[in-house]
Formats: C-alpha cells, sequence, structure tokens
C-alpha cells in the first residue's frame, strides 16, 4: 500500500532539489572568478548577473500573484 504525497510535500522535495541544483551552479560560476585560468571584464561580469538577477525576478513573480488583479493597468492619467 502505497501513501499519496501531499501537494505540499510534492513541492518541498522538487524545490528543495531544484533550490541545490540552482546554488550548485552558482557555485561552479564562482569558480570562474580564478583570474589564473581565465580573463573577463567588468561588463561580462555585469551581463552575467544582470541575467541571472532577471531570472529570479521573473520567477519570484510567478509566486507573487496578485489574487487575480492586474497589476500592469494601462492609464493616460
Amino acid at each position: 500500500m502505497s501513501v499519496k504525497e501531499t501537494k505540499h510535500e510534492k513541492f518541498t522535495r522538487i524545490a528543495e532539489a531544484r533550490t541545490n541544483k540552482i546554488i550548485d551552479m552558482i557555485q561552479l560560476l564562482g569558480n570562474c572568478s580564478n583570474t589564473t585560468v581565465y580573463e573577463y571584464s567588468t561588463s561580462d561580469i555585469d551581463k552575467i548577473f544582470a541575467a541571472i538577477e532577471n531570472e529570479v525576478k521573473e520567477a519570484r513573480k510567478k509566486f507573487n500573484k496578485s489574487d487575480g488583479k492586474r497589476s500592469n493597468r494601462f492609464t493616460l492619467g
């Protein structure tokens, strides 16, 4: 007899695994800072972290749904 996993348990299991993968990848990215092995500019670094920060913002937006209300309404005034 199998016990059915709740939605929260499933979320916890998957979110923890995915978060740990992201943390691992960020730590690997940090290894690229070794200037004896790699060469980069501040512009390169700015582009990398801007892309990462943008994706984090987009992911967070998905969790911050505003009860069906549209947050960006067009007005002329």
